[in-house]
């Protein structure tokens, strides 16, 4: 059996919002390239090799923030209704 170390370094762009609406917008991990979600099954496999059999791996995850970006606050236009200007013909007609 061959033991190999196959170190990867690979970079992703980390969105979190737990604020989301829905579970699966609240973390999302994406190549900064394609903006695909990765398939973390599929890269170790690569790392492996081809050779058909069921292997014990260790994998290591060492994270780094290189950069944070600062998401802007959702832009809502909500206006109060002693500001909304109807003009007067369509008043008349309602």
């Amino acid at each position: 059996m061959d033991l190999r170390v196959s170190p990867m370094m690979k970079h992703y762009i980390l969105n979190l919002n737990p604020t989301a609406k829905h579970e699966w917008d609240r973390c999302i991990l994406r190549d900064p390239l394609t903006a695909k979600r990765p398939d973390i099954a599929k890269l170790i496999a690569e790392a492996v090799g081809t050779d058909t059999g069921n292997y014990l791996v260790s994998v290591n995850i060492e994270v780094q923030v290189l950069e944070q970006a600062a998401t802007p606050p959702s832009e809502q236009l909500s206006l109060p209704f002693s500001e909304v200007n109807i003009p007067s013909q369509l008043r008349e007609v309602a």
